[in-house]
């Protein structure tokens, strides 16, 4: 497994937190691991949650109508990615 970043690991104890993964710790989620379909689990409705989670901590939104989206959430990396290129300064 890939050794997470800072942002990666705060961006992986917001999905954890926002999401109450019981089974799972911010520091096992694998930044090049998919989010949605692998191990966590994780289905389109957690993909709101988590776009809602964003928006509040990062003050951006990830629109659900961007064709990006699935490039975006491929991955812990290619999320905290896209935020870090997208965030408010």
């Amino acid at each position: 497994m890939a050794e997470q970043t800072a942002a990666q690991h705060e961006l992986a104890t917001l999905i954890v937190e926002s999401l109450n993964l019981d089974s799972v710790s911010a520091d096992q989620i694998d930044p090049d691991a998919s989010l949605f379909g692998g191990d966590l689990g994780l289905d389109s409705i957690d993909a709101l949650e988590i776009a809602l989670a964003v928006s509040k901590r990062y003050g951006f939104q990830l629109r659900s109508d961007n064709p990006e989206n699935r490039k975006i959430f491929t991955s812990l990396r290619t999320l905290s990615e896209h935020i870090e290129q997208h965030r408010p300064v």
